[in-house]
């Protein structure tokens, strides 16, 4: 009789343990479609390929201040170097 309680412990105690692992597919790839899902996608996939055709492409830059700015980059003097203590002794 203890026996058959103690698998009865274990057994219930297991339970919502299994009921919460997840349900997922190790093996993705071998998921197989209906003819009518591959058929659905193909269409999705060309109306996609599709919308991508009808974006324009991208224009000069809209840089508001791209004509204030110049183009060459000024080259910054190096800076001497001060200890903690503010004197110039090396």
């Amino acid at each position: 009789m203890r026996m058959l309680s103690a698998a009865a412990v274990v057994v219930l105690l297991t339970v919502p343990a299994y009921a919460q692992t997840p349900n997922i597919n190790l093996m993705p790839e071998f998921q197989s479609k209906s003819p009518e899902e591959k058929e659905a996608d193909a269409i999705k996939d060309k109306a996609y390929r599709e919308s991508l055709k009808k974006i324009p492409d991208a224009k000069a830059s809209s840089d508001p201040w791209g004509t204030v700015r110049s183009t060459d980059t000024p080259k910054a003097a190096a800076a001497p170097k001060k200890s903690k203590t503010g004197s110039n002794n090396q």
